[in-house]
């Protein structure tokens, strides 16, 4: 058990970020249990003793980045949450007449957030006899962890990733591939996968109908929080809406920019 005062960490912590990864934007406890998982992997018992590690092995920043990064998600997580976006918000983004629909899915770990928001879109389009304008449908998502996009890439997933999905989505917008199931490629077209810090980079655009970002604001630290609540805010457009995960708490300025839409699932709009 490494003590939690040890000075090694803050040596540790410096040499990681000046690799590029902004390690004093997350919450500490976070941080020292996902070094620590990489500490046991590679047999090490010391923080300054992983640092010399790492001077050996540079490899290995990217198998601690990848620790660091790690999402836990899967499709229709929190299924109250997606309920409201199938019955009310994608209803009013597709709605006739409007022209381009913009999405981002902020931390979107291996793809199931963004691709559950262009099936929704899909699914709605089609029963109303508009399939059709799914081409209006743009779905940026993005993510620091180079696995995870990667399987977002790849758009195929393990049947027991839908378990909680509806199973009418899951048999109309998805098809057998092997043991695995593939997003259709008609709805895997609307989503766009690209890599972003949240950290440091700008976002995609700055003109969203919708930011979702859920569970991966408690990983971040309270001044990072608040300076993401102000991006995303900054990234809707006037009317548009922002979705966090249900644990998550909208503070600072930014309550003062968007408008409380739902409590319980953490839904708020931008005045137009």
């Amino acid at each position: 058990m490494i003590p939690a005062d040890d000075p090694g960490f803050e040596a540790l912590a410096r040499k990681i970020s000046g690799a590029g990864f902004a390690v004093e934007a997350y919450k500490d406890k976070c941080i020292r249990r996902r070094i620590a998982v990489r500490m046991r992997a590679c047999g090490v018992h010391t923080y300054a003793d992983y640092q010399a590690l790492l001077d050996r092995n540079p490899t290995e920043y990217e198998r601690l980045r990848d620790a660091l990064t790690i999402n836990v998600t899967r499709f229709y997580r929190n299924a109250e949450t997606w309920n409201l976006l199938r019955r009310e918000l994608i209803p009013r983004l597709c709605a006739p007449g409007a022209g381009e629909i913009r999405a981002w899915s902020a931390g979107c770990s291996s793809g199931e957030e963004p691709y559950t928001i262009a099936i929704l879109a899909a699914e709605y389009l089609d029963g109303c006899g508009r399939s059709g304008e799914l081409d209006r449908l743009v779905v940026d998502a993005t993510d620091v962890d180079r696995l995870s996009l990667e399987r977002a890439m790849a758009a195929r997933y393990r049947p027991e990733n839908l378990t909680e999905m509806p199973a009418e989505l899951a048999q109309r917008y998805l098809e057998p591939v092997g043991h695995e199931l593939q997003i259709a490629a008609r709805v895997r077209r609307r989503v766009f996968v690209r890599r972003l810090d949240l950290n440091s980079r700008r976002p995609p655009r700055r003109d969203y109908h919708m930011v979702v970002c859920r569970n991966v604001l408690i990983y971040f630290d309270r001044p990072m929080q608040e300076r993401l609540f102000q991006i995303f805010a900054d990234s809707l457009v006037p009317g548009g809406y922002l979705v966090i995960g249900k644990v998550e708490t909208l503070f600072g300025a930014v309550r003062e920019r968007l408008i409380l839409v739902d409590p319980r699932e953490r839904v708020y709009r931008r005045p137009a």
